[in-house]
């Protein structure tokens, strides 16, 4: 009863996100779990297409990039990388594929995606090049306004840090001290207003359950 009640919770809020998501000129829709996410993400690409991921918890939960590896996609692995240059090199050809794939980092009630990022990559291909992008978000990350979106980012962020082992001031003190550290994560703020300029570029896939961070 008690989880039945929380999907309950969850769908309504989605549903008010996924609506305002729509009429900003993107896609969304609203799964239940990780394995209807999954399930979702594949749908919305054509075998045979070229696929690029951004650095994500949330993909790593739902299993897509093992699906991406062992399915019949042309996919830009950044994490078989054998060197920086190399990784760099499958980041810059994420610009060129037919679907890149990530999460966000929080979307408001009104249907604002809050991105950040430390080299840019991610950001960037989200606002221009790929023809399609697919953000995996769950409802966790759902938010009231852009002021709890910044709020949740940089409560967020030093746990980031952490599970990426790097030496950041945030590692050690908990909380965001806003660094000069040349590890720092949090170099690159986006918002996206709209996509009225590419209806259907963006599609949003809401899970309704806590994933990521």
């Amino acid at each position: 009863m008690r989880r039945d009640l929380y999907l309950w919770k969850y769908f309504s809020l989605a549903r008010k996100v996924a609506d305002n998501l729509n009429k900003k000129g993107h896609d969304a829709y609203i799964v239940k779990d990780t394995n209807e996410a999954l399930k979702k993400v594949l749908e919305l690409i054509p075998e045979n297409s070229s696929v690029a991921t951004g650095g994500s918890l949330t993909l790593n939960q739902i299993k897509l990039l093992d699906a991406l590896r062992n399915g019949n996609y042309i996919f830009y692995d950044r994490y078989s990388a054998k060197s920086k240059e190399e990784k760099y090199e499958l980041e810059r050809k994420a610009f060129f594929a037919d679907y890149y794939i990530c999460s966000a980092n929080a979307i408001t009630e009104n249907g604002e995606i809050a991105l950040l990022d430390g080299n840019g990559n991610r950001v960037a291909a989200v606002i221009y090049g790929p023809k399609n992008v697919i953000l995996v978000t769950s409802v966790n990350k759902i938010v009231p306004n852009l002021l709890e979106a910044r709020e949740r980012i940089r409560y967020i962020s030093p746990m980031n840090s952490k599970r990426l082992d790097l030496n950041t001031p945030c590692t050690q003190t908990g909380y965001c001290i806003n660094c000069a550290s040349a590890q720092r994560i949090c170099n690159y703020y986006t918002i996206i207003e709209s996509g009225h300029r590419h209806p259907g570029r963006i599609k949003v896939i809401l899970v309704l359950e806590e994933l990521g961070l």
